[in-house]
């Protein structure tokens, strides 16, 4: 007899099935064993009475133990699910030792231990959404004819400022991790012209909010001949489509993590749209007092985000803010064509984007501006040198997107092993 996905049990009510999976909870009451067993699809309570083969070994298994049972598909409403199991056949499978982690644990044992707790229903229907959300990308991309393309992890140069490179030896050569794909990526236009890679990115910021990673998954893309405006649409439509794909899919996920899906189909652009400028007039009304030329920070991005039911974008930010390659905006030369766009609730960015600058001679002043080495960028230049074209580009944040789908308290619980500035084991 095949073993079936628990979810598919109901399909099977008064008949024998076979299941396998890991003891979610276990319990002993007068000649009875009660094993909630848990797989990917979900968890049902199976009842093994003595006399049972495999009694003795189901009375020692312990929390996590592997195991595999036959038995009976039976209604109760008592049940988790409505249904429960009469087991016929109980086998052990691989014993668990005295499983370290317990109801109402500190954060750093659940860290110290993370190897284990990401079997914890919580975290497995983050990562189901995870999932989608990276095919929802794949899929967003290929259907308006993107090329999918990867570039260097290690790099020459800086591409989002020199503060925060992990460097690296490269056989004696100083080099880095890199920030982003996208010096690459503009270098890859003239050809494939519409483009996109999903890579992780590298940051050492010394930061311990509760929404940043050292080392993260971006999404990026990079267009040929498309101007700020459309680079917005484009940002809107990717938003939108990833939300629909994971209520369409993923309603029972979201609801087990503690998000409505209902709440996010309200999040279904278009979005508004605010000057930086504007923003800090919002912010002053909130008490919240910064200088022209700051950029947000996480406090500043969630007092703003109170404003606003939607994501939106924060636009024209000033050159003092923002990296190199933006394209100076022609309206208003102190400031850039790029936007942030934030999630409400208190989320704030999850994508950064710009048109980018063509001209070679104001580059090479802002890279030397910065502190930059203009031979490390000569490679970058040549771009603008044969056959230039208005173009630009956006980087979305995934594990920052699906800390908001998920309504999550902190990043770190977004992927499977995180990195911060504290802690790389396991």
């Amino acid at each position: 007899m095949n073993p079936i996905p628990i979810e598919d049990i109901k399909k099977h009510a008064g008949k024998s099935v076979a299941l396998r999976g890991w003891i979610y909870r276990t319990r002993e009451s007068k000649g009875m064993v009660f094993v909630v067993l848990r797989d990917v699809t979900g968890i049902v309570q199976c009842v093994i009475k003595e006399g049972v083969k495999g009694f003795k070994d189901a009375q020692k298994a312990l929390m996590e133990s592997s195991i595999s049972v036959k038995g009976k598909v039976s209604k109760d409403k008592r049940a988790p699910g409505g249904f429960e199991i009469h087991v016929e056949d109980f086998a052990l499978i691989g014993p668990a030792e005295d499983f370290p982690i317990k109801e109402q644990q500190s954060t750093e044992l659940l860290l110290d231990n993370r190897h284990l707790w990401i079997r914890s229903r919580k975290l497995t229907n983050v990562f189901k959404i995870r999932s989608e959300v990276f095919r929802a990308i794949h899929d967003f991309f290929h259907e308006r004819g993107f090329f999918e393309i990867q570039s260097p992890s290690i790099t020459s140069s800086a591409c989002e400022g020199g503060s925060t490179l992990f460097e690296v030896n490269y056989f004696g050569k100083k080099a880095y991790l890199t920030q982003s794909w996208q010096l690459y990526a503009e270098a890859m236009i003239a050809g494939l012209e519409n483009i996109y890679c999903i890579a992780p990115s590298f940051r050492a910021e010394k930061s311990r909010t509760r929404r940043h990673l050292a080392e993260y998954w971006h999404a990026e893309a990079e267009m040929a001949w498309l101007d700020h405006e459309d680079n917005m649409k484009l940002q809107e439509d990717l938003i939108t489509f990833i939300l629909k794909r994971v209520v369409e899919r993923r309603s029972k996920e979201l609801k087990q993590v503690g998000r409505d899906p209902k709440e996010l189909e309200k999040m279904y652009g278009p979005y508004k749209r605010v000057t930086y400028k504007k923003a800090l007039e919002l912010l002053k009304k909130d008490g919240v007092k910064m200088k022209w030329g700051e950029d947000f920070g996480a406090d500043e991005e969630r007092v703003l985000t109170k404003h606003f039911k939607k994501p939106f974008f924060v636009v024209e930010f000033p050159k003092e803010a923002k990296a190199f390659y933006m394209k100076e905006n022609p309206k208003d030369k102190k400031t850039y064509l790029c936007n942030d766009m934030l999630a409400p609730e208190g989320y704030g960015e999850i994508i950064g984007a710009s048109e980018r600058e063509m001209d070679v001679k104001k580059l090479i002043e802002r890279i030397k501006k910065e502190g930059g080495n203009v031979k490390d960028y000569e490679w970058y230049l040549d771009i603008r040198k044969y056959g230039s074209i208005p173009h630009s580009g956006f980087g979305l944040g995934i594990e920052r997107i699906i800390m908001w789908i998920c309504k999550l308290d902190h990043i770190r619980d977004t992927i499977a092993f995180p990195r911060v500035m504290n802690r790389i084991y396991p």
